[in-house]
């Protein structure tokens, strides 16, 4: 617990009621939608910057730990409190203050969930289209510490593609603003640049400029049904060959269609090992002339059905086996870890053979998902974690994955983040000399270490 004189200090600069440090509260705050936890030893919650930059010079003052977290959707450890300390709940800083429709800016505050961004702007005519599945939950903050992806990065790009410009409260306490509304700007470093994917480690994101686009007219979507996964590959690539860039490109295995099935009863093949949706958009003509296209590319390269949707309700429709994957892998085993490689394309056949082995290895179901069209796959280890041999077997599975992507010129993460849960094999990936420039960035902006401290970067023992 921290001492009764920082606890006032505390609460002098957010008021009484946003410090809280009984067990139950604290309980909120330790854990994200991994299996890990710990608790912090207060829960701070401030509603404006010049609040963030308070707390964070108590804490540079006393040394202690921050970890600052939006809705806790994280998917690698990295907003668990590991060390104690101040957990920074940021979801109170939630406002919209400027929709920009002249220079197509938003700027708003890092607590608010990515949904209700997208919706405000949708208003009054524009789109922001980063799409994680955790676009209802997640929040601006999250999703520019960690690069979160989502299905439209195909064609659109992943949150760092969008970010003008952030303010940005550092260890001692001062206040960072980068880039602005400016299209071009390289005077200086890119410091804007620097803290997208950083997790929270090199500096706490309040606020935000993110760039905006005009919306699509209509959207198109198919599924098409391959027997052979190496099949449903060859076809994305004839589809990217053929100049097309479709909204999204998803892929589902053998064991994520059989566990879909079993949960929703949708009519899916069962005697098939890829299943693939896509998506495109534009105006109206152009979005049907490419999915009739892609269709046509599918059914020459292997495809035993393709379904073409008619109208948009009917892609809401086929888009619905993909949105289900979550909740039907949560009814077959009570706990997953879900994963997050990335390797080039043409080596997801071999991806994806090596991940079929290493389920059989281990005697663990790894369904295997994700966006196929940039190499993004999440194979999805499920297990129970009362049973310690299991789990001692899903360190081992994890392991093993990555070590595949890597030996297949791939990488860790594509828009998880590192976290805790991939920290250890990041020299394996990136090499002793990117890390040890990391490790200088980070001593450079916190000297004493209280920024997420664990994270991201291995232990220097």
């Amino acid at each position: 617990m921290l001492e009764k004189n920082i606890l006032q200090e505390l609460r002098k600069i957010v008021g009484p009621s946003w410090v809280r440090d009984e067990p139950e509260d604290l309980y909120c705050y330790a854990y994200d939608a991994t299996f890990h936890e710990n608790l912090p030893e207060v829960v701070v919650s401030p509603q404006q910057t010049a609040e963030v930059s308070g707390v964070m010079q108590v804490a540079y003052r006393h040394e202690i730990p921050v970890v600052a977290r939006g809705m806790g959707s994280g998917l690698a450890g990295g907003s668990i409190p590991t060390q104690g300390g101040i957990a920074l709940n940021l979801t109170r800083m939630n406002r919209i203050l400027e929709i920009d429709r002249g220079n197509m800016i938003v700027t708003a505050q890092a607590g608010v969930v990515t949904a209700d961004l997208q919706t405000a702007v949708a208003q009054v005519g524009l789109f922001y289209p980063p799409d994680p599945s955790s676009q209802r939950q997640s929040t601006l903050g999250g999703n520019i510490a960690c690069n979160a992806g989502g299905p439209h990065c195909l064609k659109y790009g992943v949150t760092g593609d969008y970010v003008m410009g952030m303010e940005a409260v550092l260890a001692d306490g001062r206040i960072l603003r980068t880039g602005g509304k400016t299209i071009k700007n390289v005077v200086g470093y890119d410091l804007t640049g620097l803290f997208v994917g950083s997790e929270g480690t090199l500096g706490v994101i309040t606020e935000a400029l993110m760039r905006l686009i005009a919306p699509p007219q209509a959207i198109r979507t198919a599924m098409a049904v391959f027997p052979r996964l190496v099949e449903a590959s060859v076809a994305v690539t004839r589809i990217l060959e053929a100049g097309l860039v479709p909204v999204a490109m998803e892929i589902m295995d053998d064991t994520t269609i059989a566990t879909i099935e079993a949960h929703k009863n949708m009519g899916l093949p069962l005697d098939v090992e890829a299943i693939l949706i896509l998506e495109t958009d534009g105006d109206e003509d152009q979005a049907v002339r490419e999915i009739e296209r892609i269709a046509q590319i599918c059914r020459e390269n292997g495809a035993r059905e393709v379904r073409v949707a008619e109208d948009r309700e009917q892609g809401i429709q086929l888009m619905l086996a993909r949105k289900s994957v979550s909740p039907s892998l949560a009814r077959r085993r009570p706990n997953k870890l879900g994963e997050d490689i990335t390797v080039p394309r043409q080596a997801i056949p071999e991806m994806v053979a090596r991940v079929k082995e290493i389920s059989r290895r281990f005697n663990l179901p790894i369904p295997i998902f994700g966006h196929i069209g940039d190499g993004n796959l999440h194979p999805n280890i499920l297990f129970d974690r009362k049973d310690e041999q299991e789990f001692a077997r899903v360190q081992q599975a994890a392991e093993a994955i990555f070590e595949a992507a890597i030996d297949l010129g791939g990488v860790l993460s594509g828009e998880h983040g590192v976290g805790t849960l991939k920290r250890d094999y990041i020299e394996r990936n990136l090499g002793p000399v990117a890390v040890e420039v990391m490790r200088c960035i980070k001593a450079s902006l916190d000297p004493k270490n209280i920024l997420n401290p664990g994270k991201v970067l291995p232990s220097s023992n």
